[in-house]
């Protein structure tokens, strides 16, 4: 009977003429035979021997014997398999499986042992895949699907195996694996369910913040850096997807739909805010351009003051007008700029010319106060009458000569305006000495006082409340004190 589960790398014919199928999974096998040499027909010729060239030779590779196999099982597992099998005469394998013997291939031509050790070798190498699997499943790295397929696979394979070994114990090894398989996936998908949810949490968050974002938005955003932080989300929200376990389509999508709805809302915000923006640069650039125009039409007047303040006028329109943009602006206000320094360089410069002439007239200027302070001092009122003349004299040069350093003002001034007093004080004091009216009135006053006194006299010696006579001796005692006044 033919093995369906061999692999037959290759065949080779045997001396007579048969198909040996060998298994190469670690066995060792033994070489056919050789085919007999075919006798020569009588009266035939025989060929002549070719002999190769020395060229030829020296290109032939030499042949090299393959190097034998060597088992990777013990001689006591493979012993201890073979003894669950046996090979008859016509070459076929049996294995006893729970007391029933059952044909598991054909090896013709082969020796028992060799046989047996083929069939064993395959046992050993089907009780080596459930060994390994049970290790497989101790790793945290294995995956419920993985699991599944390949309890599959070594279910189908151990149903009615083609091999010579224990077959119940492997059937007995392969029950267990499967309830060890079993909770295995439970844990994976509890460990699975905890990192779902996990990082859905993980994913909301940062939903979260996106949407608080796109909340914030108003007239004071800095929309540079609020497009930063949406920007660091969404590496956030691509950097999860990649390090974490993924989330069940439904919650993704969900969570997606909210993150890019926050997106969307601050893009469209952000969008609207250009658009205005730019509304109000364009309005910016065309007050500008108006107050630039007007600049330009004022920057060659020689109306100081006036023009001094039409320019300050415009400066705090130009602060009101807002921004046209960087570059824009930059250029706008260097023309501005421009007719400003023109008018004010322009003013400076009559500034510092008419600083000279006032320092000039300032060195006159204390010239005449040194001639003026000569006059001094006035004794009489003759002196008075010829210091006054000379001071005449003084203040029309004075006022003929112009303007002097604002410092310096206040300082001549007041000089100037002393001479002046000292004069006119001792004019005042002749014009009072010579004046018949004021002594007219001061007689006059001089009676009036001295009737009051003799009345006041008359009262106090009369009045009995010595209240009323002292308020009487305050009355008389204060028109004494004016009488000696005036005398």
């Amino acid at each position: 009977m033919a093995d369906e589960t061999a692999t037959t790398p290759e065949n080779t014919e045997s001396a007579q003429g048969q198909t040996v199928s060998p298994d190469n999974a670690g066995t060792k096998t033994r070489p056919a035979p050789a085919a007999p040499a075919q006798a020569a027909q009588p009266g035939a010729h025989a060929p002549k021997p070719h002999v190769p060239s020395p060229s030829a030779l020296a290109k032939k590779t030499p042949a090299i014997a393959a190097p034998v196999q060597q088992s990777a099982y013990s001689k006591a597992e493979e012993d201890a398999a073979k003894t669950f099998g046996r090979v008859d005469d016509q070459g076929n394998v049996f294995v006893n499986e729970n007391g029933t013997e059952r044909i598991v291939g054909q090896f013709p031509n082969a020796e028992g042992t060799e046989a047996l050790d083929l069939y064993a070798h395959r046992y050993l190498d089907l009780k080596a895949k459930l060994d390994l699997f049970e290790a497989r499943l101790k790793s945290s790295e294995i995956k419920a699907h993985e699991i599944d397929e390949s309890i599959k696979s070594l279910h189908e394979e151990i149903a009615e195996p083609q091999v010579v070994g224990d077959i119940p114990a492997l059937n007995s090894a392969l029950e267990a694996i499967t309830v060890e398989a079993d909770k295995k996936k439970q844990e994976l998908a509890a460990a699975r369910r905890s990192a779902m949810e996990k990082a859905i949490k993980e994913r909301t968050a940062i939903v979260e913040k996106a949407e608080n974002l796109a909340a914030s938005l108003g007239d004071s955003t800095n929309w540079r850096s609020t497009a930063d932080k949406f920007r660091s989300l969404f590496d956030q929200w691509q950097q999860h997807q990649r390090a974490n376990v993924r989330i069940d389509k439904t919650d993704a999508d969900a969570l997606w739909k909210r993150f890019s709805s926050a997106r969307t809302e601050f893009n469209q915000a952000r969008r609207k805010w250009a658009q205005n923006r730019d509304a109000e640069q364009s309005k910016a650039k065309q007050l500008k351009e108006e107050i630039i125009a007007e600049a330009d039409a004022i920057k060659n007047s020689t109306e100081w003051a006036a023009t001094s303040h039409q320019f300050n006028t415009l400066m705090d329109r130009w602060k009101q007008a807002g921004r046209a943009g960087r570059n824009e602006d930059d250029a706008l206000w260097a023309r501005f700029r421009e007719a400003a320094d023109t008018f004010f360089n322009a003013r400076q410069s009559d500034r510092d010319e008419t600083s000279s002439n006032e320092k000039e007239n300032l060195a006159k200027k204390e010239a005449l106060l040194v001639k003026a302070e000569a006059l001094l001092p006035v004794k009489n009122e003759e002196s008075a009458k010829q210091a006054r003349q000379s001071l005449a004299q003084i203040q029309e040069e004075w006022d003929l000569i112009g303007y002097v350093p604002r410092e310096d003002v206040h300082r001549i001034e007041s000089r100037l305006d002393k001479v002046d007093k000292q004069i006119k004080s001792v004019e005042e004091a002749a014009w009072k000495q010579s004046d018949p009216e004021a002594d007219a009135r001061k007689s006059s006053f001089e009676v009036q006082l001295t009737s009051q006194l003799a009345e006041l006299d008359a009262r106090i010696a009369a009045e009995g409340d010595a209240k009323k006579r002292k308020a009487l001796e305050a009355e008389k005692a204060a028109k004494e004190q004016w009488l000696k006044v005036i005398k």
